[in-house]
């Protein structure tokens, strides 16, 4: 049985003209622009996610194969995140108080077209331990980081010794308290995810992985069953998804998500705007498009299946979170509320008075006025 690497190397589509004959050379039509977009930016498209790929323009074919869409920068930045700016020693970027970002791998199992660091990834060169030395001194003398977040390109591309040598580095630090890592290989490369690779990771708990899915049919049996081994070694799941226009940006898409994904252990964690990529902005959809998207998810579906909706600020202002406003109005006596159906409710506000929290009475109702719930409003 061949390994992961071969499975990768053998069998991956990483150039245009393999591309034009697996799927026709009538799709592509602007071959030497679309060469410009390439050069722009590494391209790659794994086995699993070659496999999806029904026909031009579908979900798949539009996050992983090249566009000339992607030289049509109107309003996109190099680093849209200013992740360089946050960055005191190379691969580390600090922007929160208490946890970092460690930068442990250049390259990805295919390279997403929408990609936030598209400035960075790609280069095939494995990045010497030697060069992390910097960063390990950082995380070592910034007692506040208590979470490091290991991140790439995608760190499970390392092999298991790279990354028991720098997981066990990190757990030798004694203010960390949580490892992370980031990672599409579940979805992208489900061979990585081995016996051997999941019994080197239950070693450095607490570990969780984030995943990155963006449509149901990623879910893969192989993706489901590599995230299987993942839980079933004790690593907690989540997903962090990007909102992408003609990918996962209707309610029915994003709902199907969020369900297949809790029946493969795995918790919604984030759902992104995607950012102001330069080469990327093909992909962007209006804000309310996802407001729209979390109104249609809050109430409808359990709450274990809703993420966060959140924007990560332009110019390095970290994530903010985007909701549906479901407070009409607030005073210190009431707070008047709309349910995920449309309907109104009030919460009474507690008074305090001299250290005791006592309930403010309902206001008194004509005599004549039709009984109704003290706490509904009507619409």
């Amino acid at each position: 049985m061949e390994n992961w690497q071969e499975v990768l190397r053998k069998n991956s589509i990483a150039s245009l003209d393999a591309l034009a004959l697996k799927f026709g050379p009538e799709h592509f039509p602007e071959l030497d622009r679309l060469r410009q977009a390439a050069d722009n930016f590494e391209f790659r498209i794994s086995p699993a996610m070659v496999d999806l790929i029904k026909s031009p323009d579908d979900p798949m074919w539009r996050q992983y194969v090249p566009s000339v869409e992607e030289l049509d920068v109107v309003d996109g930045i190099v680093d849209s995140l200013n992740e360089d700016a946050d960055s005191p020693v190379p691969n580390i970027t600090h922007r929160y108080p208490d946890r970092a970002l460690f930068l442990v791998s250049p390259v990805c199992a295919t390279y997403c077209r929408f990609c936030t660091r598209r400035r960075k990834v790609g280069d095939p060169e494995k990045i010497p331990m030697s060069q992390f030395e910097s960063a390990f001194q950082y995380l070592e003398q910034h007692t506040e980081i208590r979470d490091v977040i290991l991140s790439g390109g995608d760190p499970l591309l390392l092999n298991d010794r790279r990354l028991e040598a720098i997981l066990t580095r990190l757990r030798a630090i004694p203010h960390i308290q949580i490892i992370r890592i980031g990672s599409r290989i579940p979805c992208h490369l489900p061979e990585r995810i081995t016996p051997e690779l999941c019994a080197t990771l239950k070693r450095f708990h607490p570990l969780f992985i984030n995943t990155h899915f963006n449509h149901p049919d990623e879910l893969t049996p192989a993706a489901v069953a590599a995230l299987g081994m993942l839980a079933d070694a004790g690593i907690p799941l989540g997903c962090q998804t990007v909102l992408l226009r003609g990918v996962n940006d209707t309610p029915a898409v994003m709902i199907e998500l969020m369900h297949r994904l809790l029946m493969a252990r795995v918790r919604p964690y984030y759902i992104y705007m995607a950012d102001q990529v330069a080469g990327a902005e093909h992909f962007r959809t209006s804000v309310q498009t996802g407001i729209e998207i979390m109104r249609a998810l809050r109430g409808w579906t359990s709450g274990l299946a809703i993420p966060y909706f959140v924007i990560d600020a332009p110019g390095g202002g970290g994530k903010i979170p985007i909701l549906p406003e479901y407070v009409e109005s607030m005073n210190e006596d009431e707070v008047v509320l709309k349910n995920f159906r449309g309907e109104r409710y009030v919460y009474r506000q507690p008074r305090e008075e001299a250290g005791v929290i006592e309930m403010k009475k309902p206001r008194k109702r004509a005599a004549k006025a039709p009984k109704r719930s003290p706490q509904r409003v009507p619409a």
